[in-house]
């Protein structure tokens, strides 16, 4: 398991371990928490640069697959990356350097080395939204026509590699995620709408797989939404992970958040 930031990569090796699982965790360091490490059957951190240094570990181990869970901010992967020499020669052959490219560029030399990628969701798929309303209540009309329109700008934002993230009010965008993130996203938002609430709509990309860059919501996605007058959220079924999906539900059921999960607008490919 390469890990990353947030609930995600721990959740997983909790699942694992009661799965009888033994999980070999790289570590990014200033974004995986410590946490981590009595789970874990070995433990390594690296720095996000280290490309030479995680297939080494993995070669060590006998890692054969390998999945990538968490998050590692946007920013410090556009501006706090010290490449080795595995990644910088990784990163002179792209032609582009957005996230998607730059993974499965990583996904390539890992495949050369003979370690696949696989499915990041495989050990959490009970956490992955379903279709329809998720809790107590629904979302309104008015709800309902600003996440209709959001569904189709998220849309687009996500498959372009951009972000996956819209704040709507009133039928208008009035932001959308880039590298800042989704709690940032949602302050910045609140900023600009005089208190007029929000809502906020997540998209998966149009990628085929699940291997990278999975959306995902959690309690902290909540407790942002009370703090920032966002009054529902949606998400796409089947492509979007809820981290401790119960609490999640519960804390938006109390704060009377409308949640539901909608059909991806992309196909898949």
């Amino acid at each position: 398991m390469i890990a990353g930031n947030g609930r995600f990569p721990l959740l997983a090796l909790e699942t694992a371990r009661r799965e009888g699982h033994e999980i070999s965790v790289v570590a990014i360091e200033n974004e995986a928490s410590p946490e981590l490490q009595p789970l874990a059957s070995t433990f390594h951190w690296v720095n996000i640069g280290q490309l030479g240094k995680i297939i080494d570990i993995l070669k060590r181990e006998g890692v054969t697959e390998v999945m990538m869970t968490g998050q590692v901010k946007h920013v410090s992967l556009f501006s706090g990356l010290t490449p080795d020499w595995r990644l910088l020669k990784l990163l002179t052959s792209l032609k582009e350097k957005n996230t998607a490219a730059l993974i499965a560029g990583v996904q390539r030399v890992l495949e050369q080395e003979g370690i696949a990628l696989v499915d990041s969701t495989r050990l959490l798929k009970p956490l992955l939204a379903p279709e329809g309303v998720l809790t107590k209540r629904k979302p309104s009309k008015e709800e309902e026509e600003d996440i209709r329109y959001g569904r189709r700008i998220a849309s687009i934002l996500a498959t372009a590699d951009i972000g996956q993230s819209v704040a709507i009010s009133e039928k208008a965008c009035v932001a959308a995620e880039a590298m800042e993130g989704t709690d940032a996203m949602l302050r910045r938002a609140a900023s600009l709408t005089n208190g007029r609430p929000l809502r906020l709509v997540k998209a998966s990309s149009g990628r085929g797989h699940l291997l990278f860059d999975v959306p995902v919501a959690g309690l902290t996605t909540v407790k942002t939404m009370v703090e920032t007058g966002t009054t529902a959220l949606a998400v796409d079924a089947g492509r979007t992970l809820l981290l401790d999906k119960d609490a999640m539900i519960a804390r938006a059921n109390q704060a009377g958040i409308a949640i539901a999960g909608y059909e991806p607008l992309e196909s898949t490919k």
